[in-house]
């Protein structure tokens, strides 16, 4: 009925809302004006020269891992792994996002979203070169090859608002460039108007249709709209909305114990990093939000440290993983979560638990204090996460119901860390836009460390993100003991094998030793093939020891066979998966690592 297309019109008539001068003259709180990052040493790094000068080339880091060459000269539309051209002239509503011809529409995405200019900026800073005529070159470019509300660039919201985002940070550091002129400042304002206007139009798709980590980031560029751009119309609404809406997706989307409801380590750093920018700029501009967004990003750090590995700094590889890191203003691998923990911890409490530098971006100079040694058992009964952190060696269970969307079929993972090495870990994403076959496989219970009753997910996998038959029941404890640490969890699934159904899971793990005794019990059902499965990398084969017995103690023979982990969006690489197979409902497992 043409509605989008009115909604959010292509070629809005140009407007100008304030001179270059007069934004200049009239500098909003910010993190920082200018080139002067208060407190922070510069410190240049091999990292960040070879990243500008692969940049220069065209050459790109995509989802914080993968290098791909798009080329000098790219145009913004065409995805690298297919080749496929989006029609710049389609209106964003008739673009598909899920198109096999086509392929993952996140790798055009992923430059658009300009989150490299925190690699050029950072680079500028420390080398102290000026890059400020390559970032405009290239926001100008995006520009004049994106017209407004067309083509793919304009089809998620979220990614539009991390765009403008990411172009407020570089305005800040490059106010006074002379590659920054009065024609490129109202052009780009004027695309910036029309991003937030498109945002604010389509906010319910996310906040209704979605609610996950698109309606946080969605919600709070809406609320930041008026404290960056009060120059522009209609902004004081919208952010009045923004606000409210921010603060009712926190509070529904982070559980009370700091957990959160896309069940992912990743998402949840996503999450950890909107709120810092919002938490900041709502203080800078002497604002402040319910109490219960402080509460529930405190509690946020307290979930993750625990998940954190003490020697690496990781988290364990689980739930959706697309390779987002959207300010990423550290050398820090990806994987490692510190930097990103450290800055929100920073912007709440002024403090910093593993000394990062990353917060000063932010205008903070932290008192570094050390961290709370984590408690030996920790329970986080909301989303279900059981783990035991003795010294070294941690060991990390997921036994939780569904209130909200799954991504994936999981329960009763068990994932194990000693030294800083992931032993027994989860295979990732790998991505979401694949061939079936590797969609089931990294997303159901054959790609982690837990059972399958005959060949089947503990729920009924539907569609691309859709899972049929949510766990409703599942409940956990953990205990200290004479000699041990011991787990003992169940769950109520395989609905679309019977209506009572039950796992339950037993874990033992002794103290000072690498050894865990795992017992893997099935209820209310009978005559089936079990499986049980365990994910190691190659070179850890040596040193990993898994045997098992049934119920009746007969010893199962083990099936090795080489499969696939990702620990990076679209990054796959071999991997072993060991299996014991039985028809009888128990399996006592018993696994060994040497050091």
């Amino acid at each position: 009925m043409g509605r989008q297309k009115k909604a959010f019109p292509t070629n809005p008539d140009f407007k100008k809302y304030i001179s270059l001068q007069e934004w200049k003259d009239n500098l909003l709180p910010f993190f920082f004006y200018g080139k002067e990052i208060k407190g922070l040493q510069k410190h240049p790094s091999e990292d960040l020269k070879k990243n500008l000068e692969d940049l220069k080339k065209g050459i790109y880091t995509f989802f914080n891992k993968t290098k791909i060459g798009l080329g000098v000269d790219y145009d913004w539309v065409t995805n690298p792994l297919t080749n496929y051209k989006y029609n710049i002239n389609t209106h964003w509503s008739k673009i598909e996002d899920l198109s096999s011809e086509a392929g993952d529409i996140k790798y055009v995405w992923e430059k658009a979203r300009f989150s490299f200019l925190y690699d050029v900026i950072r680079y500028d800073y420390h080398f102290e070169e000026d890059q400020s005529q390559f970032v405009f070159e290239q926001i100008e470019d995006f520009i004049d090859n994106n017209p407004i509300n067309q083509g793919p660039n304009y089809k998620c919201s979220q990614e539009i608002s991390l765009r403008i985002l990411n172009w407020t940070f570089a305005f800040y550091y490059y106010k006074d460039s002379k590659y920054l002129t009065e024609a490129l400042f109202a052009k780009i304002m004027h695309t910036i108007y029309w991003q937030i206007h498109h945002v604010y139009h389509n906010i319910h798709f996310s906040r209704i249709s979605v609610r996950n980590n698109h309606a946080i980031t969605e919600t709070l560029m809406l609320y930041l709209s008026d404290k960056l751009f009060p120059f522009f119309p209609n902004v004081k609404g919208w952010s009045k909305k923004g606000k409210y809406w921010f603060e009712q997706e926190i509070k529904y989307q982070i559980y009370p114990d700091g957990t959160f409801l896309q069940f992912s380590m990743n998402y949840h750093r996503v999450a950890v990093q909107l709120l810092t920018w919002g938490i900041k700029l709502a203080k800078l501009n002497d604002d402040v939000f319910d109490s219960q967004v402080y509460d529930r990003a405190r509690k946020s750090l307290i979930f993750l440290d625990a998940c954190t590995d003490t020697i690496s700094g990781k988290l364990p590889n689980y739930g959706s993983n697309d390779g987002a890191l959207f300010f990423k203003l550290s050398d820090d691998d990806y994987r490692v979560y510190r930097s990103q923990l450290d800055d929100l911890r920073a912007v709440l409490d002024g403090f910093t638990n593993y000394n990062s530098k990353s917060s000063f971006w932010y205008g903070i100079q932290p008192e570094n204090i050390e961290p709370n040694k984590i408690s030996e058992l920790n329970e986080f009964k909301n989303s279900g996460y059981y783990i035991i952190q003795e010294e070294n060696t941690k060991t990390f269970i997921r036994c939780g119901s569904y209130n909200d969307r799954p991504y994936q079929s999981d329960n009763l993972h068990l994932d194990i860390w000693v030294d800083g090495e992931n032993i027994l870990r989860d295979n990732g994403s790998y991505k979401y836009n694949t061939d079936k076959q590797l969609l089931e496989y990294f997303t159901g219970s054959e790609g982690h460390n837990t059972l399958s009753i005959a060949n089947k997910n503990q729920m009924q996998k539907g569609g691309r993100f859709i899972w049929y038959f949510w766990v409703k029941y599942a409940e956990a404890f953990l205990k200290k003991e004479k000699n041990n640490f011991s787990f003992s969890g169940r769950i109520k699934g395989y609905k679309q094998l019977g209506n009572n159904i039950f796992h339950q899971r037993k874990v033992i793990k002794a103290f000072g030793k690498n050894e865990w005794l795992v017992e893997d019990k099935i209820e209310g059902i009978k005559n089936q093939i079990n499986y049980q499965y365990w994910h190691f990398p190659i070179d850890l084969k040596e040193r990993i020891s898994i045997s098992s017995v049934d119920e009746n103690n007969t010893i199962l023979e083990p099936y090795i066979e080489q499969k696939w982990y990702s620990g990076y969006y679209g990054v796959k690489e071999s991997s072993l998966r060991l299996s014991f197979a039985s028809k009888t409902n128990i399996f006592k497992t018993k696994i060994t690592f040497t050091v």
